[in-house]
């Protein structure tokens, strides 16, 4: 009997117990997927819970908002990309040891290629602008910088931008930072990268239900002509930045197919097996969805 679960908060919408339960069946597997909410503070809560995985009671986590970083603390060893990024989302026991690792990266990086094949064509090294600087824009920011990007990060705090640019400081000569408000001001040397942007990825909860209304993106600036836009949002399936985009004439995407491949490699890590994606994504394809 395989146990898997995810950690974080709040829980209580997660689409990831039909996304694992989907590949479980797949690959004709017994076990179930639970969740585990654990306020941002607690850190008893995490270490009883990653005991558990230690003594072979859980076969694997996933981890999400607000843990991605503090469950570090806990665990024994990284993989190589879990540790250039800074941030896990995933746990594995391995030879008595808990290894943190991140399918974040791979599985967005996975999912926009598909994106971009489909919607548009880049040529050479591109432009893009990252907006936020949590555990989930690390892990884009990585994938874009080792995929031979340029990146801009924006965040609502120069320092917290700073802090995320000063991580990876191996790509310094394609990587900078700004406040989200400077992208709305014309005034600042920003308003040449945003005229040649080739992509714009949200990695802020913004436009997620309940506020579906709300878009990182300035009211009255419009897009670059040239920008292809992809949102980590994925409820609504279609967010207020992704219509936008659209009305612009912009491609546009939500971060289902991302959710859908992270959790594929996770569970290939976990298991040994490959889960059908097709299977995974048809489980949530009619459903009403939510946060990881």
């Amino acid at each position: 009997m395989i146990r898997l679960g995810l950690i974080g908060h709040p829980l209580s919408h997660s689409l990831s117990p039909v996304i694992q339960t989907a590949a479980l069946q797949s690959c004709g597997l017994a076990g179930d997927y639970s969740l585990f909410p654990i306020l941002p503070d607690d850190k008893q809560g995490l270490k009883d819970l990653l005991g558990r995985v230690r003594r072979g009671e859980i076969h694997g986590l996933n981890v999400t908002i607000p843990h991605k970083q503090n469950v570090i603390e806990f665990l024994d060893d990284l993989t190589q990309t879990a540790s250039a990024i800074g941030a896990v989302n995933l746990i594995h026991r391995q030879d008595d040891k808990l290894i943190g690792a991140n399918t974040d990266a791979p599985g967005f990086l996975s999912d926009l290629k598909r994106f971009l094949i489909t919607e548009t064509q880049r040529h050479g090294v591109s432009n893009a602008l990252v907006l936020g600087a949590g555990g989930s824009a690390r892990a884009v920011v990585y994938s874009l910088l080792h995929d031979g990007w340029k990146v801009t990060i924006a965040a609502r705090r120069r320092e917290q931008a700073q802090q995320l640019a000063e991580s990876f400081m191996n790509y310094k000569s394609r990587i900078t930072f700004c406040t989200l408000s400077e992208i709305d001001d014309h005034s600042t040397n920003l308003q040449s990268p945003v005229s040649d942007l080739s992509l714009i990825v949200n990695t802020t909860p913004v436009g997620m239900t309940p506020d579906i209304n709300r878009s990182p993106w300035p009211q009255n600036l419009p897009f670059p002509a040239d920008a292809a836009i992809y949102d980590l949002v994925y409820n609504p399936r279609q967010t207020r930045l992704a219509r936008d985009a659209h009305s612009q004439g912009r491609p546009a995407i939500t971060g289902l197919g991302m959710l859908i491949e992270q959790a594929a490699l996770a569970f290939q890590i976990w298991t040994g097996y490959r889960p059908s994606r097709e299977v995974m994504f048809a489980s949530v394809s009619h459903s009403s969805v939510s946060n990881l």
